[in-house]
This record gives structure tokens, sequence and C-alpha cells, in this order.
């Protein structure tokens, strides 16, 4: 008899082909369309992205992936851990990060059996949007909660917040009623839901010091009677994402998973148990031993693991192994798939389940839209779309291999793997020459810091609490359409650079009448920090439609890395030099590091990333040599994706952090003492890297702290950082003003362990999705923060001079 094979997905992209889903949530919050108009957006982009997979043949398809924000946020509501602040009857002005507040308010059974759906009158759309944004069109203007990022990927989650003998409760059916909607709808489902001991590792404590762990005997009810009620929504299959699996956990956060699944066992419905971004590793005994129906398998990320889960297995259980690749863009090589999967087929049998590694939100949608890549290197690519039907198609050569049209799609594949591994664009033998070519002394500024920086500060001759901003300002209409006109041939070169001169010029005068003291040309010309600077390096190429989302409505459109990188001219020289002739006051050269460049690309799969990271920082030292040639003084080179990089094993950190630090001290050491290199970090947790930020010797760090309520500050504070730092000190992400003795506190907590020599301030992050008003009378009220503080410390403007030449 035939065995069977189940396909199924972890999750699919919310967004929409078209960014439909941004479009709709940025209108909404403009007062645009109506909270019923953006509902119905929402279902219908349901729809068609359920509509698809079932098209494609998956056996089950995933429900409870789509979020109006972020995953996790949804599950916060839907348990009821809503801060106080942000929830209906919030009192306006309550805008404290540490609630103790937090009551929940769902009509509950005492037997968790049981469930009587009630909406909860204190928690509704727009309170997720008032957690994610600290505003929304109804409710008081708040603190935003915290974001960071989903493991080692660029998307961002809301973190949970929690509270000393905190309650939960189902508050919130969203995900429930969208499983209903998609079963009444005639959809075979599996719901997704992030796991209890998951969801409180990735939190954070608020409020007196307690362990998060202690929860957990009260988060429990609440998850037994969400998953009793998408029961009798009608699902026999939940999927149940426990990702810290993969992690080094600490010993009690590992033993109990046992109990907890114990607890969670359920006679309707089996429990799905996802792992993904890595091997199980001492996990593995854990994780096949749990009392649950399955247990899902990134063999992407971790191919090895699969022989000895397999080994492990219980006879009872289901396997499902991720072998279409998630993260990545890359067309699955079925052939090598197919021979992975006949290994775990002899043993397991129709226990054998096949999907991608990971949730496909990672993913651009449909490959298909994609008219102008080269037809080469696009039949070496996969989206959403094609990664759901390899896997069908994985099952149908495992189950039927004589199929016409599977053995098509498995020709087609061996056929493109071949083509790309001999294809004469990957490999350029100067660009392999040069690397080879590195020397120690590449990687080293000519002096230490304390000679460097009083060297810069006597040219620069800035004030104590010297101001300056990310790089990006608003990306007006106007700038959008200029772009747009000139990507149409509806304008030709001179006046397209007329008129980003023109955004410049205005950008320029704008700083000055605010009294920024180091300025920025505003970035008028990038369409985004990666794109833009890919868009002309030799290695790249580029897509139309390959969007991903970052957070909420923050949608990034990442390059393809497909072959050696170099850089044929300069990038953003002329527009810095003509920003310069603008003023007086140094105005920054911005560029976006290498490591941000490589984490925040698709990226080539058939070499080291470490090798495609020293490619990179080689293109990138050029320019920012020809910067300082061209008279910049300050260049800032941006590495926000430094942390996202991290392996998530202890083990293999230290060999990534090395080579990081080598690329980004590779771009930046080219330059003479005099200039100053400035590095941008944001919304990750530094305190387990700060040796390693502190080796790439930038003279300047500017980091997120507004958002997180200061914590990041804790790592530089204890660490005794030896450079310059810029504490941000308000949250771009916002849309309201931030207030001026806010900003003085944050400020003056810094100046406790940190020198205020050494402080600068600035914005947490660029300002390009910002607004001009709230944009001016944001940056105002810092820099009348900044003068309030000088006159607090009795600090000239002279004061910075002669600090920093004591320090030499």
């Amino acid at each position: 008899m035939t065995q069977n094979i189940t396909t199924h997905n972890l999750g699919f992209p919310r967004i929409g082909g078209d960014r439909e889903l941004k479009k709709a949530q940025e209108a909404y919050w403009r007062g645009e369309i109506d909270q019923a108009q953006l509902e119905h957006i929402g279902r219908e982009l349901r729809n068609i992205h359920w509509q698809l997979q079932a098209d494609a043949g998956l056996d089950l398809i995933p429900t409870g992936d789509f979020a109006w924000y972020d995953q996790v946020l949804t599950l916060s509501a839907t348990i009821g851990n809503i801060p106080a602040r942000h929830r209906k009857t919030a009192k306006p002005g309550h805008t404290h990060a540490h609630d103790d507040d937090q009551h929940c308010c769902a009509h509950l059974s005492h037997d968790v059996n049981e469930f009587n759906p009630a909406p909860c009158r204190d928690i509704d759309l727009d309170t997720l949007f008032r957690v994610a944004r600290g505003r929304a069109p109804t409710g008081n203007a708040t603190t935003a909660s915290d974001m960071t990022k989903w493991f080692d990927t660029n998307y961002h989650y809301l973190v949970p917040e929690f509270h000393q003998s905190q309650q939960f409760q189902l508050s919130w059916t969203q995900i429930i009623d969208e499983t209903a909607e998609a079963i009444a709808l005639g959809y075979k489902v599996k719901p997704v839901i992030l796991g209890p001991l998951s969801y409180l590792f990735l939190g954070k404590e608020k409020g007196a010091a307690f362990d998060r762990f202690d929860l957990l005997d009260n988060l429990l009810p609440a998850y037994q009677q969400l998953l009793t009620a998408l029961s009798q929504s009608g699902a026999t299959w939940v999927q149940v994402d426990e990702p810290i699996l993969v992690l080094d956990l600490p010993e009690k956060w590992q033993r109990a998973f046992e109990s907890v699944y114990n607890r969670l066992q359920h006679h309707k419905l089996k429990v799905l148990l996802a792992t993904y971004f890595g091997a199980l590793g001492e996990n593995l005994s854990t994780a096949v031993n749990l009392p649950v129906a399955g247990l899902h398998i990134d063999v992407v990320r971790a191919p090895e693991q699969l022989l000895a889960v397999v080994d492990r297995l219980p006879a009872h259980k289901i396997l499902s192994v991720g072998v279409v690749d998630g993260r990545n863009i890359w067309r699955n090589d079925l052939a090598k798939s197919l021979n992975l999967l006949k290994q775990a087929r002899e043993r397991l049998g129709d226990r054998l389940w096949v999907a991608p590694s990971c949730s496909l939100l990672h993913s651009p949608v449909n490959l298909e839209r994609e008219e102008k890549l080269p037809q080469d290197i696009k039949s070496w690519l996969a989206f959403a779309k094609q990664k759901v039907q390899e896997v069908v198609t994985l099952k149908t050569l495992l189950t039927r291999p004589f199929d016409a049209i599977a053995q098509e799609f498995l020709a087609a594949s061996v056929a493109a793997a071949h083509a790309r591994l001999n294809s004469p664009k990957i490999h350029n033998p100067e660009v392999q020459a040069r690397l080879k070519a590195i020397k120690p002394e590449h990687t080293q500024r000519s002096s230490v810091f304390a000679e460097r920086i009083a060297k810069q500060q006597a040219i620069l001759q800035l004030p104590a609490f010297p101001t300056t901003t990310i790089g990006s300002f608003p990306q007006t209409e106007h700038i959008r359409q200029t772009r747009s006109e000139f990507k149409q041939g509806k304008i030709n070169s001179v006046e397209y650079e007329n008129r980003i001169r023109q955004e410049i010029a205005d950008c320029i005068a704008k700083q000055e009448q605010l009294d920024i003291d180091v300025l920025v040309h505003g970035e008028a010309e990038r369409n985004d920090m990666v794109e833009y600077f890919g868009e002309q390096l030799n290695g790249y190429v580029f897509t139309q439609f390959g969007w991903v989302q970052s957070y909420g409505s923050r949608c990034v459109k990442p390059p393809i890395i497909f072959g050696d990188v170099s850089r044929p001219a300069p990038i953003t020289v002329s527009w810095a030099r003509y920003a310069q002739s603008l003023s007086k006051k140094p105005v920054k050269g911005m560029l976006t590091g290498p490591i941000t460049m490589l984490f925040w690309s698709f990226v080539r799969d058939d070499q080291p990333r470490a090798t495609t990271a020293l490619q990179l920082a080689l293109a990138l030292r050029d320019e920012v040599v020809d910067l300082e040639s061209a008279g910049i003084r300050v260049i800032q080179i941006d590495e926000p994706a430094i942390r996202e990089g991290l392996p998530l094993r202890e083990k293999d950190r230290k060999e990534y952090l090395d080579w990081a630090v080598k690329a980004f001290r590779i771009s930046a050491s080219g330059v003479q003492d005099e200039t100053q290199i400035h590095t941008h970090m944001c919304y990750s947790e530094f305190n387990d890297i700060i040796k390693a930020i502190a080796d790439m010797d930038a003279d300047v760090i500017t980091i997120e702290t507004s958002r997180s309520d200061g914590e990041l500050l804790q790592a530089f504070e204890q660490f005794n950082y030896p450079n310059d730092i810029g504490p941000g000190v308000y949250d771009i992400h916002s849309p309201n003003i931030p207030d001026i003795q806010a900003m003085v506190n944050l400020l003056k907590r810094a100046a406790r362990e940190i020198p205020v020599e050494r402080l600068w301030v600035n914005p947490d992050c660029g300002l390009k999705t910002r607004r001009w008003p709230e944009t001016e009378a944001a940056l105002a009220r810092m820099v009348e923060a900044a003068k309030i503080l000088r006159v607090e410390y009795n600090t000239g403007a002279s004061a910075k001079t002669n600090k920093t030449a004591e320090l030499a």
C-alpha cells in the first residue's frame, strides 16, 4: 500500500504581494479608511493566501499567522497580557513603562475544557496599535512597548512585558475567529501559536524585581483555554512553536517542557511542536520525548540533526521535516532534498511530514511577478508561492515518483543547480585576489582612540552633548515621486539631480535652523539603506516586488547577493560633497556597513558568509577613503544588524564575532586619525557582545535606548565602554513628540556612568518614516534638552575640546 505523506506550511507572508496590508494599516492610522474597511482588507488577504496554498496542494494550511502588527503581540492580546497604559481605559498621561495594573477581562469558565467567548471591552484592534506605536486612532497616546529582533532574523517582534503575580486570561479571539473563518470556507487548517515557554522566555520583567519563569503556573490556564477554543472552532491539529529549543537553555527552562506539555494535552487537539533556526542539540532528548503528537525540525539550518532525531523519535510520533528554506530565496535542490527525505521515510513511513524550515514570513510572496530579473538568475530563485509548490512536489516525488509534472520540476531543479554552479557571473578573480591580500594593518586605525578623538575635536570644535541625527530624514511624497519619475524615464538625470539637490539643501537648512551640531544630508536619493548601495555594487540583483515585513507596516525589499561583490565607482561622494558645501558645520557621510549589507540582503549560500562580508568590507573601504578625500570629516558606517547575525549557540559565537568585527574594521580603517568614524546600532540586545562592539573601535556609537526604557544603556555602563556614545533619546517609530525632561533624565542616567565629554545626543534611529512637522518638533526639543544639560553640567563650547585634549 502506498504510504501517505502530509504536507503543511508553518506560516505565510501576511503583507500581500503588493503590500496591501501595509497600505491599509497606514491609511487607517491616517484616518483615510475606517476599521471596518481595514478588517475587510485583512479578510481578503487571508482568503487569497489560504486559496493559494490550497491550490498548490498543501494538506494543512496555517491560521494564526496573520497579524495586524506582529504575531507575538497578537498572542499577548489573546492571553490578556496588555500593559495598562495601552488599554482603552488608560488615563491620559499614563505613559510609564513599569505598569503594575495588569488586569484581564475575558469571560472564562472555571473549567479549562470550556470556553465561553465574550469580547474583552478593554482590548480592541487599536489597543494592539497603541502597544506597537504608542498611538492609535482611538485612545490616549503613550509609550510603545519594546521591539527587538526575532532570533537571528531581521523581523522585529513586540517584547511582552511581565509583572510580578501577573494573571493571564483569554481576552482577544483573533486566532480563534480566523481559524473558524478558514474552516467555514472549506480549508483544512492548522492554527499556529507561540508556545508558553518561548513566550515567557522572549519577554521582559517590568516593575519590581522577580523571575518571569515563576509566572508559568499563571500562564498555562490561558493556554489551556486557547487550545479548547481552537478545538471548538473545528481544528484537529495545532502548531505550537517553541523556537527556544534551539538555544542554550538554562536547566530549569529545559526541565519545564515536560510538565508544561503534560498539562497542555488535549483529548481533541493534536499538537505539532515546532522548532526552527537551528539544531536541537542538547535539547533533543527533551523535544522528542514530549507528550505531543508530532515534532517539526529545521534541516536547512541543521541537516545533521535529521537522523539523530529519527533514531530517538518514539514510534507513535509524527516528524515534520523542514527541508525547504523559509529564510532565503534560493531554489530548492529537489534531488538533494529527496535523498534526505528518503532516509527519513524508510524509518517513518506515513509518520513523515514535509514542510518549509520555518514560517515563510521571511520570504517574498511570488517570484512569477518578477519580469526584470535576468532569466538565468531568476531560474535559481523561489519565493513563498514557489516554496509551497516545492514542498508539494517533494511529496509527489516520494509517493508517486513517476509523476510527469513532478519529474519536470525535478529536472528543472537539477538544471538550475548545475547552471548556477557553473555560471561565469558568480566568481570575480580580482575580488578573490584582493581578499587574499588582506593584511593585519588593514584592520587597524593609525592611533588609539584617545589620540584620534583629540585630533578630531581640534578640527570639529563640538560643544559638550553634541547633537546629531542617525542619517535619514522624512521620505516625502515629492521625494518618492521624483525617484519614480526618474526610474520611469519621465525626467532626465539633470532634472533628477536638481530635485535631489534641492531636497538636500532644504534638509541642511532645517538642521541649521534647529541648531543641530553635526548634520546629515537626509538621504533623499536613497530608496533603502541596503538596496541603494547594492544597486551600485557588482554581485547584486534586485526585485520589483520582493517585499518582506520587517515590523508592523515597515516592509523592505532585500537585494540578492548572487556573486562576488565589488564597487565599480563611488556611490555617495558627490551627494556628500554637495551637502558639505552648504554648511560650515560638519556633515556626515552615511554608509551601510558590511554586516548589515550582508544580513539585510538575501545572501548567496555557495560560500561562507564570512567571505561575502569581507568582500563587502573592501568595497565600502574604498567608499570611506573617497569620502575622506572629498573633505568629509565625519563618516557613519551603520551596523544595526551586528547582533542579528550572532549565532544562537554560544559555541559558534566567537568565530562569527571575529569575522564580523574584522569586516567592520576593514571598512573603517583606511582613513586618517582626524576623520571621525561613527556607527549606529538599534533594536537588539547588546549586553552579551559589548566587548566585540568595543573591538570595532568606532569613534562614536549611537544606540537605541528610549523604547527599551534605557535597558540597552546598561551594557555600556557596566562594561565601561571606551569610546564616545550617543544614547538614542527618543523613539522615532512612534509619532509622539518626545518630552524634554524625559530626554534630559535619560542622558543624566547615562552621565552617571559615562563621562559627559563622551556623550552625544541623538534620536534612536533614522527619521525616514516620520513626517516633517513631528520631526522638526521632536528635534527642536532634543536640541533644547542638550542645551539644558550643557548649562546644568556647566560645559561651554570648548569643554569637549579641553576634555579630549586631557585624554590624549
